[in-house]
């Protein structure tokens, strides 16, 4: 069976800051890196012995909760801008009151390539198109028990991915997720089935106040 299991990071500075995230590149708070630590130690007991490979967004908060993952289970991990969260271009780091301002709802016949208000921001075509080429790459190799760390509007496109989701639908979908979430993916050896056995756990973590 393979089992690929897949991280929102957790508490980064811009979350505190009530700024825009996206490609805007903020690493963690202490809290952060706390609740990194219990979603290490979740998996650590998930997982137990079996051999992992460990992939993350090259984002700072990306790659700081892969990072804390990686050294409890003994591992390392790639990072790759394809698992990055959609980019939000401009607004990037800017208060969470400017984009809202901006903002301009997506129309129902054009959703994939809507681009939000924002001429530089990234659509969710863009972003579908290389999450699903990380997650194919990552999925076709061997190894049976693997880690994505990404970021919370992305896992939606992971998941996508996974299922075999067609991008053209994928414009109307979304798997809610807060950070430091994880989601346990998972294909039967038998029918060859794509299971989501548990969509965005937060179990893990103590704390009620988490951010999206």
């Amino acid at each position: 069976m393979k089992n690929l299991f897949v991280v929102t990071h957790t508490q980064s500075v811009h979350h505190i800051e009530n700024k825009v995230g996206g490609w805007y590149d903020t690493g963690l708070t202490p809290q952060g890196r706390l609740d990194a630590a219990s979603v290490a130690e979740q998996l650590s007991k998930t997982i137990g012995e079996a051999p992992v490979e460990i992939y993350s967004s090259d984002l700072l908060r990306a790659s700081q909760t892969a990072a804390i993952i990686a050294e409890r289970l003994r591992s390392s991990f790639e990072a790759t801008g394809d698992l990055r969260e959609i980019s939000y271009g401009t607004a990037g780091g800017k208060p969470e009151e400017w984009l809202a301002a901006r903002q301009e709802t997506a129309p129902d016949d054009n959703r994939l390539d809507h681009r939000g208000g924002i001429a530089d921001g990234e659509t969710r075509r863009e972003l579908a198109e290389r999450v699903y080429r990380s997650v194919h790459a990552i999925i076709s190799r061997p190894c049976t028990t693997q880690i994505i760390v990404t970021h919370g509007f992305a896992l939606t496109f992971v998941v996508a991915a996974w299922i075999k989701m067609p991008i053209d639908a994928a414009g109307f979908v979304a798997f809610p997720a807060r950070s430091g979430s994880i989601t346990h993916l998972q294909q039967d050896d038998y029918w060859r089935n794509r299971g989501v056995i548990r969509l965005a756990d937060t179990a893990h973590l103590t704390r009620t106040d988490l951010p999206g």
